[in-house]
């Protein structure tokens, strides 16, 4: 969906406050003060806070799916593909920390359709993983590790990784993909 220039600095600006409050504590008022505007004039570009949210969390979403739709039938090995998911996750973080957080945090007050859609795309996303994962034990390029376990290991890791770069941005995405494939799917043991 493309936005306007104003309606997406009232998504920024609201994943902004919903990053730092939740999204149940925030209110329009809120928003509206944040962007230096009278609350009633919020609705002149958007229906609602929920409408807000689900913007900002289905793009999230739609941008990890779309990387896991064409990472995972191409013809690689399964190392080099978690190496692009790995990537995507960096990339995502550092290009939309604040949207991501809400994603992690408020995706749960999303309400029914959206909610469906944010779900579908979710579980999709983890089966996908999860294949890529067995393909790699399968095919030796991998240890023959429980598979949730891995999967839970790596999406814990990656999805709370705005966390952690909230506090250093100076990291380089570069260095933080070469460390992350490094820790996450070489381990650190000598």
């Amino acid at each position: 969906m493309k936005l306007t220039r104003r309606k997406l600095e009232i998504v920024s600006t609201a994943a902004k406050l919903f990053r730092k409050k939740g999204y149940n504590s925030v209110s329009m008022r809120d928003l509206a003060q944040a962007l230096d505007i009278k609350a009633a004039s919020l609705y002149n570009h958007i229906s609602s806070k929920q409408e807000i949210l689900a913007i900002i969390i289905l793009e999230v979403a739609e941008n990890f799916t779309e990387h896991i739709n064409t990472v995972f039938p191409e013809s690689i090995n399964s190392v080099e593909k978690l190496e692009s998911v790995i990537e995507n996750h960096i990339q995502i973080t550092v290009e939309k920390t604040d949207a991501l957080a809400c994603l992690n945090n408020d995706w749960m007050h999303l309400e029914q359709s959206d909610l469906e859609s944010y779900l579908i795309m979710r579980n999709a996303y983890e089966a996908k993983m999860r294949n890529i994962i067995e393909q790699g034990i399968q095919q030796k390029q991998l240890q023959d590790r429980n598979i949730d376990l891995v999967l839970f290991s790596l999406l814990s890791t990656l999805r709370t990784l705005h966390l952690w770069y909230s506090k250093n941005k100076e990291t380089s995405p570069q260095l933080m993909f070469e460390e992350m494939k490094q820790n996450l799917l070489h381990g650190i043991i000598r």
